[in-house]
């Protein structure tokens, strides 16, 4: 993974779906926000448990969006995270998901089956065509020894009419079918955490997110600045638990230069 330029202020990594948008509206002034910090010498990161769309894809989206011309470079994705901890070993895969988690495991050298019969690895993420037999072939799978890997856990995700449900709600299917659980990889757990790490440079780190069991752990479990926006999953900052409570809470994503140095 290629390192994206800037950082002499510091490293800003950010979430996207109810931080920069929600699904397919922009946060207001959160574009504004992202470009006033990175002129200002701030290295962005986005770093996103969801796993739909490829580095440049995520970026584009950003663009069109969001209005802030990200590079596929500043993009860490739950898709790469599960590329990063699969070997050769572990394929063929069966993947139960949508868009760009299946070419970003191909990408990797990872051989795709939708056979449950010889997949030796199941990787679960976000999909909005899911059906019973995507989570029949998944299950029979993992009964039958296949590594079974969740891009992330999340119960939910923010769009524009309130909250839907995630891929960590699909993964749980196929838990409670099999009886095994999920080795997850996307934030905070160490294998997305170790890509964001690669992709930092020097300086102190802010985390920006809306959820605090993925967004905000991160940053506590890496000693690393955390900041709430109320655009997403949390609109109440006495909703987060004590010992994920941010260390900055603002309004929204566009508020965040005034409140950093």
């Amino acid at each position: 993974m290629s390192v994206p330029a800037g950082g002499s202020r510091g490293n800003l990594v950010c979430d996207l779906d109810g931080v920069v948008y929600l699904t397919q509206t922009a946060v207001p002034g959160a574009g504004a926000a992202l470009q006033a910090l990175e002129e200002r010498g701030y290295r962005i990161i986005f770093a996103t448990n969801a796993p739909i769309r490829l580095p440049a894809e995520v970026a584009a989206h950003i663009a069109a969006v969001g209005g802030y011309r990200a590079r596929p470079e500043q993009v860490v994705t739950s898709a790469m995270a599960a590329a990063s901890v699969l070997s050769s070993a572990d394929a063929p895969v069966l993947v139960v998901g949508e868009g760009g988690l299946g070419p970003t495991l191909e990408a990797a050298g990872l051989a795709l089956s939708p056979d449950p019969d010889e997949a030796r690895s199941v990787v679960v993420g976000l999909d909005r065509q899911l059906t019973y037999d995507h989570l029949r072939r998944a299950t029979r799978a993992v009964l039958g020894g296949a590594r079974l890997i969740a891009c992330n856990a999340d119960p939910t995700y923010p769009t524009e009419s309130g909250l839907w449900p995630g891929g960590g709600a699909i993964v749980a299917a196929v838990e409670a079918a099999s009886g095994r659980r999920a080795e997850v990889v996307g934030k905070p757990y160490p294998a997305m955490t170790a890509l964001v790490r690669r992709a930092l440079g020097p300086g102190p780190t802010w985390v920006v997110g809306d959820r605090p069991e993925t967004d905000l752990a991160l940053g506590c479990d890496e000693n690393w600045t955390t900041v709430l926006v109320l655009t997403g999953v949390i609109r109440d900052p006495a909703e987060v638990p004590q010992h994920l409570r941010a260390d900055i809470v603002v309004p929204s994503l566009a508020h965040l230069p005034d409140r950093l140095p």
